[in-house]
């Protein structure tokens, strides 16, 4: 049985978020504030973390940023706040994923199911053997999840990680916003496709010399984006 932390300073919408994540044979773990959340965090074993934003103690993003120093498992932010520069800072300090408040119960379980899933399936592609891909300047080593841009070692959050491995399997073909997430995140565009966008130009800012004048992730105006090796 798979355990879920959920971090979550609202009662309610906790106990939502338990009772349907229950339901589906998950065992769960809620915590009421940052500090609490944090410590449970790092001291259980859990396979997948809902994040709220705004909690009393320490924040949803210094928690995020903290477990994502020890801890390569999905993070899932649920957060009431809708500005498109508060998701981009979630997204970049580690979040996998995130769902905005108010949600369909429903649709958080579909997350946490997928997140799950691309996880596993990324965590085996590692473990089956050891293997390194190679795109001009870019080396990823896949059973050690290490990248090396001009053989310096860059850190890669897990859905940058997995979405960097996938360009560089695929080159030049052209995927758009929709087919991203659907192979990255594991569903239909359920999410926010502005998701992608930030994961793409984080990546960029790794492996590019400039990274507005991209050289591997090239952008198909009206298309989506390629892989140039």
């Amino acid at each position: 049985m798979k355990k879920i932390l959920i971090i979550e300073d609202d009662t309610a919408i906790a106990e939502i978020e338990r009772d349907f994540l229950e339901i589906d044979g998950f065992e769960i773990a809620i915590a009421a504030d940052g500090i609490e959340g944090l410590k449970l965090a790092l001291t259980n074993n859990f396979s997948l973390i809902l994040l709220d934003l705004m909690l009393p103690g320490i924040d949803g993003y210094e928690i995020c940023r903290k477990i994502r120093a020890k801890l390569d498992i999905p993070i899932l932010m649920v957060t009431a706040k809708i500005e498109d520069i508060d998701k981009i800072r979630g997204l970049g300090i580690g979040a996998d994923d995130y769902i905005s408040k108010p949600f369909s119960p429903t649709e958080l379980v579909a997350r946490v199911k997928s997140n799950l899933a691309q996880y596993e399936r990324l965590t085996s592609i590692g473990n089956a053997k050891a293997e390194e891909v190679q795109a001009g300047h870019v080396r990823i080593n896949i059973l050690t999840h290490r990248v090396y841009v001009n053989n310096c070692e860059f850190e890669f959050k897990n859905k940058e990680y997995e979405l960097l491995v996938f360009f560089v399997s695929n080159p030049d073909v052209v995927f758009s916003k929709e087919q991203l997430y659907e192979k990255i995140w594991g569903m239909d565009a359920f999410g926010d496709l502005k998701t992608v966008a930030v994961h793409i130009n984080r990546i960029r800012e790794k492996i590019e010399k400039d990274a507005q004048n991209p050289i591997y992730i090239q952008t198909v105006w009206g298309a989506g984006y390629r892989f140039k090796i």
